[in-house]
């Protein structure tokens, strides 16, 4: 008898098959049997109706502190994401001596949106390693497995210190120091080695990234020591600024690491064409013998704004800086007060940028359907209804984000909506040397919430979508499955196929919905953050015991620490 059999579903197997309705056998933490009429199980899950495929496998999230003192990996692993690879963008916790966690945290509270208290208080801090961190999180439990990269800014700072900070170049000694760390890091198990060049990874004083402006040596030599390993992937973050010198320098570390590299793909409003440049420059290399995808993501990088959170259009003027740190309910008092309205409408931000993130309000829309809509029309935009309605955006904005007591949250997509449809966004993904990824997942949790970017996959794309074509079900399915899996060196999951591990969720795809994102106090000190869950996913399984039904978790919690191949 089999520990669970999923009955009567229709089999989405993650490798762009056509679907056929058959029941699936579990023993143990492994798929056992694809077929009809599979005896019946200890547990049983009717599937009719439904639709089976395996665990959304995300390469692309922040958990770095979260896996350190929860056992539920969420918002991602609410929304059927059974993998999560933490320590991208060259940023995390390990390694770290003792006097330079300040640092760290710094450095994340700034980048990921979470703030100090929170990391001060909920790291338990009992590493100082790379190994030693990976070790700390041995016989953790969670709601899905976990997977780990080496990360440039800790490693910089780690063999550094100060000077890294301040962005000086490192000696040779040092560079080969970093590339020990992170080839040990890699023979540990971890699956990467991470590092950003961009501009946008900032601590709260402004201060960039340490690995902003690392030398092409450093990154090289780094690259070389992972690839004498002989496992693990690249992860680049860059702005390609420059985008013929920023991308012939990353061909070559490829060249000398040997390795494969996954750079993250944008369009910028500022170029919105580049990416095909980019893209096309990926291909030709791989012609050429490189090992290089682009990772995209399935809606804009956009960022959320209102009274409770971050950032909102008033951020940056001086009188709503001085109430920005009170709760909701004091900041309302001041709110509602028709003379601090006059004041803060009456003032400007002083960061030109900040003000064109918060404040274009053609860029802005809200949502006011049943579900959040990614793909808002120009005619939705704060400004357009304020057009309609004859008032000023701004007075407009103001009132809206004071409904429902103040939790009103508004929608800003930054990235990928230069021409104000996802059309670029398809042609990302439907690109043969690009992945599905960047959900995000435990990063500026004030400002998105983008964790259910693979649900959204299938909603929107496959389903929902009506501003242009749609994507095939089981094509879908495969990119955020078995394609994610096999890119970051996984092969027991991201299929179903009797042997492999048993990653699975039940879906009830025509009932499949993104819900709105909500502001939750449940970080350590009762820190904030964004939550987003969908509904319509009615179990997801990990390692063949369930975790989640119709949105409840079960108690159980079989995830682990993954390692990979060349784990010591």
């Amino acid at each position: 008898m089999a520990d669970v059999v999923i009955r009567g579903g229709t089999i989405l197997d993650g490798l762009g098959g056509e679907p056929f309705e058959a029941d699936l056998a579990i023993d143990g933490s492994k798929i056992s049997e694809i077929g009809e009429n599979v005896p019946k199980g200890k547990e049983e899950i009717d599937a009719s109706g439904k639709i089976v495929t395996p665990g959304f496998i995300d390469p692309h999230t922040h958990y770095d502190a979260q896996v350190t003192w929860s056992n539920s990996i969420s918002p991602s692993s609410w929304n059927g994401v059974t993998t999560a690879m933490v320590g991208n963008c060259g940023v995390g916790f390990a390694p770290c001596k003792p006097d330079e966690r300040d640092l760290l945290v710094k450095l994340m509270e700034g980048v990921e949106d979470i703030p100090e208290v929170v990391l001060t208080e909920g790291l338990p801090w009992n590493w100082e390693s790379f190994e030693d961190y990976m070790d700390s999180l041995d016989g953790r439990e969670y709601d899905l497995d976990v997977v780990t990269q080496v990360p440039h800014a800790a490693v910089r700072t780690y063999v550094m210190g100060e000077r890294a900070v301040r962005h000086e170049q490192a000696t040779p000694a040092e560079r080969e120091e970093m590339g020990r760390i992170a080839a040990a890091g890699i023979k540990a198990g971890a699956l990467g080695f991470s590092t950003s060049r961009t501009i946008n990874h900032r601590t709260l004083a402004g201060e960039h990234t340490p690995t902003l402006r690392a030398a092409e040596e450093e990154l090289a030599v780094i690259g070389e020591h992972v690839g004498r390993v002989g496992a693990g992937w690249i992860q680049v973050i860059s702005d390609f600024d420059d985008p013929d010198a920023e991308f012939a320098m990353l061909k070559r570390i490829n060249a000398r690491a040997k390795r494969p590299m996954a750079i993250t793909i944008l369009q910028r409003d500022s170029r919105p064409e580049l990416w095909r440049d980019l893209m096309a420059g990926i291909t030709q290399a791989n012609e050429e013998g490189a090992q290089i995808v682009g990772q995209v993501l399935t809606r804009p990088t956009g960022i959320l704004l209102g009274f409770e959170i971050s950032m909102n259009p008033f951020s940056g003027r001086p009188s709503w800086e001085k109430i920005a740190k009170l709760s909701l309910d004091e900041k309302l008092v001041h709110l509602r007060d028709p003379s601090f309205r006059k004041q803060v409408m009456s003032e400007t931000c002083p960061s030109k940028k900040l003000a064109g993130r918060v404040s274009t309000y053609e860029r802005i829309f809200p949502w006011d359907g049943e579900y959040p809509d990614y793909e808002p029309p120009a005619t939705q935009s704060v400004a357009a209804r304020g057009e309609r309605e004859g008032r000023d955006p701004e007075d407009l904005v103001y009132d809206m984000l004071l409904e429902k007591e103040g939790k009103t949250i508004l929608y800003r997509p930054l990235s990928n909506y230069a021409y104000g449809d996802l059309n670029t966004v398809g042609e990302m993904m439907q690109h043969p040397n690009t992945l599905v990824s960047l959900g995000d997942g435990g990063a500026h949790v004030g400002v998105l919430c983008d964790a259910t970017s693979m649900a959204y996959m299938l909603t929107h794309w496959t389903r929902d979508r009506t501003r242009g074509e749609k994507v095939a079900l089981p094509w879908a399915i495969k990119r955020i499955t078995s394609d994610n899996a096999k890119a970051i060196g996984l092969n027991d999951r991201g299929q179903l196929k009797p042997g492999l591990k048993a990653d699975i969720n039940v879906i009830d795809y025509e009932r499949l919905a993104i819900g709105y994102p909500e502001v939750a106090y449940d970080l350590p000190s009762g820190g904030r953050r964004l939550i987003q869950k969908s509904e319509g996913i009615e179990a997801t399984i990990v390692a063949g015991q369930t975790v989640y039904r119709n949105g409840k978790s079960t108690g159980n919690y079989p995830g682990r620490l993954i390692r990979g191949p060349k784990s010591r």
